[in-house]
Formats: C-alpha cells, sequence, structure tokens
C-alpha cells in the first residue's frame, strides 16, 4: 500500500510542539514545517526499511510507530514505540549509516519527512537544535540501557515486569486506578519487546491479573496498579 500524502494546512503547526523545534521563532517553525512532507500510514504499514533510515528525519505526528528488528526467521523485535511529537532518524542524517531497524506504523499515523539535504541546510544551522539533538542522543543511549535490563534477566516474569515498566516510564498516565500504560500492546508485542514466547505473556499476564497486579481495559490497555510497583521492588 502506497502512503498518502497528506494537506499539510491540517497539521499547520504542530512541530512547535515537537521538543526539538520548541525554542525557535513563528518564522523559523513556518520555515521548517513548509520543507516537511507529511504522509498518512495505516496500521502495520511499513514507514521505513533499514536501508532507507539515512535518506531521512521523521517527525511522528498523529498515531504510533514502533521500531523493530527481524530475525531470520521473521520474528519481530521490538526496540521501542514512538509516539506523537516523536522524532526519529537524526542519527543516520548525521553519521550517514543506515539504523539496523525497520519502522511500522503501530496504528492508523502520519509521519513528517524532513531530507537529508534539508536537514543540514535548515536543522543543524540552529544552535539551540544542536543542543536538542544532544539530548535526544542520550535519551537514545538510556533507551538501550533498558532493553540491556530487561534482557539481562533469565527469569520471563521479570523481564516482563521490566518491560512493563519501561513503558510506564514513557506512556504512563496516572489515575485513581494507578498508571495507564497508554499504548495498545498485544501479548505477541510484549512477548517481542520483552523476548519471551507469547504463551508466556499470556500466562504471566493472567497471573498479575488474578493478583491484582494489573489490570486490563478495553482496548487492550494495561492499568499497573500499587501491588505492580511492590512486585517491582522484590523482582530485582
Amino acid at each position: 500500500m502506497i502512503s498518502q500524502i497528506v494537506s499539510r494546512k491540517k497539521y499547520d503547526h504542530i512541530i512547535k510542539n515537537i521538543p526539538l523545534f520548541s525554542d525557535l521563532s513563528s518564522e523559523e517553525i513556518d520555515q521548517i514545517d513548509s520543507i516537511i512532507i507529511k504522509k498518512n500510514f495505516v496500521k502495520d504499514q511499513i514507514v521505513l526499511l533499514e536501508e532507507d533510515t539515512s535518506n531521512y528525519m521523521y517527525i511522528v505526528y498523529a498515531g504510533k510507530v514502533r521500531v523493530v528488528k527481524q530475525s531470520i526467521e521473521g520474528k519481530e523485535q521490538i526496540l521501542t514505540i514512538h509516539k506523537k511529537n516523536d522524532f526519529f532518524g537524526e542519527m543516520s542524517l548525521l553519521d550517514g549509516k543506515t539504523s539496523p531497524a525497520t519502522v511500522v506504523a503501530h496504528e492508523d499515523a502520519v509521519i513528517g519527512l524532513l531530507s537529508k539535504n534539508d536537514f543540514e541546510q535548515h536543522v543543524l544551522g540552529h544552535e539551540v537544535i544542536r543542543k536538542k539533538i544532544i539530548e535526544l542522543l542520550c535519551s537514545n543511549l538510556r533507551e538501550s540501557w533498558a532493553m540491556i535490563k530487561i534482557l539481562s534477566f533469565d527469569n520471563a516474569e521479570q523481564r516482563i515486569l521490566a518491560t512493563l515498566d519501561r513503558m510506564q516510564e514513557v506512556y504512563g498516565l496516572s489515575d485513581d486506578r494507578g498508571v495507564i500504560v497508554n499504548v495498545k500492546l498485544t501479548h505477541q508485542q510484549i512477548a517481542n519487546y520483552a523476548s519471551v514466547t507469547r504463551e508466556t505473556v499470556t500466562r504471566v499476564l493472567n497471573r498479575f491479573k488474578n493478583e491484582a497486579i494489573i489490570q486490563i481495559l478495553d482496548g487492550k490497555k494495561i492499568v499497573l496498579t500499587p501491588k505492580f510497583y511492590e512486585r517491582v521492588k522484590t523482582a530485582w
């Protein structure tokens, strides 16, 4: 399926809410926004393949995308999930190398594409943006550390706990029930993130639900209850 180009007017000035551009003037934001191509992607549609990652920087205008690594057998290992106002791909534009991952629409999404030439000409010239990129690189490093932590556990329950704990750090919304992981994840996707089997995820989540460690909302969103945090304290 070919992605459709989105009318610029519909998403005018949204990039001012994106941390990378938030400190720019209105005129500077308008200039950059005018050169970003916006495209619609439907759920599970490939946004970019590994070999294309050095051509553009990508901005999430709406929806979510997941960054995955495909095994030889075709199994999908989720590395991270980007939400609205996130951006990615800038590292490949900086060093000219491809990123060892594929990006897939986790739900219907609108993605902005900023070409390498425009990135170098209109983005890198701003000192405030260069500082923001350094902050992003630090954030990416912390994300890598989080993945290393998850995969360091031999116990499947610990891996699933660590995965849910990481998800609430990035996507958590507090309410009177606990913390809602505000992203829809299937059992297979959690399994891919934690590098365990889907059957194991189903078994562990069912046990967590029975023990009131989590709640499952309509739409597959997960609520982490106070008991979840008690379990985490004793898990590692």
